[in-house]
């Protein structure tokens, strides 16, 4: 399992330090180089659908190391 956490890690994605909920938003704006308002609103249409929007959303923020490689699910399952 920690070959996973670390594997996510790598990917070189983070939760972004614009954030004004998760980070999610923040962390693609980073990566994509697209302005963070234009994300925010894309994920705001994508919650429109409620599986696709709030469940990826949820998976996302679970799974993305933050700022200091920090993963959520990983913390809760006590790895680290």
């Amino acid at each position: 399992m920690a070959s996973f956490f670390d594997s996510i890690r790598r990917a070189g994605f983070r939760r972004g330090p614009q954030r004004l909920l998760a980070g999610i938003c923040g962390g693609i704006s980073a990566r994509t180089g697209i302005n963070v308002w234009i994300v925010r609103l894309v994920t705001l249409v994508l919650f429109l659908l409620p599986v696709v929007g709030w469940g990826l959303y949820l998976v996302l923020w679970v799974l993305t190391p933050d700022q200091r490689g920090s993963i959520p699910l990983e913390r809760w399952l006590g790895r680290r």
